[in-house]
């Protein structure tokens, strides 16, 4: 995805809502703070969406231009509306959000996980993908190993979690320097 396809995006999902605000928390989110973010961490043609003002509206922004839409059959990309707790992060993270709103989103404002928030979230769900995703922000120097491991401690993570996640970040961090 681009960051001019994540426009587009807001932009729709913002007038299907109804809510001009929409909270960015998957990978795309990335394309908040680093617009030309690499090509490695755009690999995924979804944005996971949802109506800061109107949660309960991220069915209708599924439904609308999600996967397999007539939306996607066009332009190749989607947004998947996600519910308010889809992403575990850190306290405090509404106020890293990094905000998207230009001409192309007409007024809308798409409120982008910062990206060390971003990672943590990844390194949390744990899928291949997700680690897949933090050694190229790593890699790239997008995000710090330190300050993720910072703001671990202020996650709302049981002991075992807490360490699990410490683990997954020294763990890709040690990939991300070999690839590197």
């Amino acid at each position: 995805m681009t960051r001019l396809q994540l426009e587009h995006l807001i932009r729709a999902a913002a007038q299907i809502a109804d809510d001009d605000e929409l909270i960015i928390v998957g990978s795309q989110a990335i394309l908040g703070a680093f617009p030309d973010a690499p090509a490695s961490l755009r690999v995924s043609m979804e944005a996971d969406i949802y109506p800061r003002n109107r949660p309960e509206r991220a069915d209708l922004i599924d439904g609308t231009i999600g996967e397999g839409s007539p939306f996607h059959e066009t332009f190749g990309y989607y947004a998947q509306g996600v519910g308010e707790r889809t992403a575990v992060l850190p306290e405090e993270w509404e106020s890293r959000l990094v905000p998207v709103c230009n001409p192309n989103t007409r007024g809308a404002t798409g409120q982008c996980l910062d990206p060390h928030d971003l990672v943590l979230a990844k390194l949390v769900a744990g899928r291949d993908k997700d680690f897949r995703f933090t050694r190229e922000a790593l890699r790239h120097g997008l995000v710090h190993a330190s300050w993720l491991e910072d703001r671990v401690a202020r996650m709302p993570l049981d002991e075992t979690m807490s360490e699990l996640v410490r683990a997954r970040i020294g763990r890709t961090a040690r990939e991300a320097a070999v690839s590197g």
